[in-house]
């Protein structure tokens, strides 16, 4: 799927420079998305994104001949967004926001004044519940249910990029999919 990509960030590890174009073109919106989802903030994912190219720049060295990008460089933006939370003084977690919503878009709101304008904004609470439910999870539930759900990663992918068993990451995951059931089931029940 990502061969294209495996194949520039084997020729960038050798030594060609020009193979990093083809890299960030192809890596920096997913590595951006799955920031903001961890994230929550748009500057933030974007500064991690290129933290995440740094890194990666860095170690390309040791990139392993034959391996995938896409959950290697994923583990870096993962390492990066911990190392930033570590240093923040204000580790509560603002509310993650979809990777193609932006909050500060006045067209999110003229959307919901379409012939469909009800249902739209039943769709965005709901989709602002999921966010404050995930923002509430622990990292690691976030991060398994990110991976899996966003990333569409496989187990085995996820527990690469986590360093955890995937025992661990169908766990994690599954405790974050309870939780927005829950809090999905007690909105319905409330909206009877």
């Amino acid at each position: 799927m990502y061969v294209h990509l495996d194949r520039a960030m084997e020729r960038y590890a050798q030594g060609d420079t020009a193979a990093f174009s083809l890299l960030h073109e192809g890596l920096a919106p997913r590595l951006r998305a799955f920031l903001l989802r961890l994230c929550g903030n748009p500057a933030l994912a974007s500064d991690l994104a290129q933290e995440t190219f740094l890194r990666m720049h860095r170690a390309r060295g040791s990139f392993a001949e034959g391996a995938a990008v896409v959950p290697w460089s994923l583990a870096i933006a993962r390492n990066a967004y911990l190392d930033a939370l570590r240093r923040s003084t204000h580790a509560a977690a603002s509310v993650p926001v979809a990777a193609d919503e932006d909050p500060d878009d006045a067209s999110n709101e003229a959307a919901s004044l379409e012939p469909d304008g009800e249902q739209l904004v039943i769709a965005r609470e709901a989709a602002q519940l999921v966010r404050q439910t995930l923002a509430a999870l622990p990292v690691a539930q976030r991060e398994a249910f990110v991976l899996l759900r966003f990333e569409a990663l496989s187990v085995a992918e996820a527990a690469e990029v986590l360093g955890a068993t995937e025992t661990a990451v169908k766990l994690r995951a599954f405790r974050a999919y309870e939780a927005l059931r829950a809090v999905l089931r007690r909105r319905e029940e409330e909206a009877r």
